[in-house]
């Protein structure tokens, strides 16, 4: 088993030091998601709709493309 780097070790027990509170807080990182984030909800009739939706509006970027 490879050693693990003593950055990454002592990066870990600073972590785990922190209450869990604090560690939520800096767990999830909101990221603006363009078009996505731009309306409260969508809906589409079928999941065939959806996916065009997503191939029409959405930069490849996001992941959402089927290509």
């Amino acid at each position: 088993m490879p050693e693990i780097p003593r950055e990454w070790l002592a990066e870990f027990e600073a972590a785990a030091k922190r209450s869990l509170k604090q560690r939520f807080k800096y767990a999830f990182i909101k990221t603006y998601k363009p078009v996505l984030d731009d309306e409260k909800y969508r809906s589409f009739e079928t999941m065939a709709e959806y996916r065009q939706w997503c191939e029409d509006n959405l930069p490849e970027w996001l992941g959402y493309s089927r290509k």
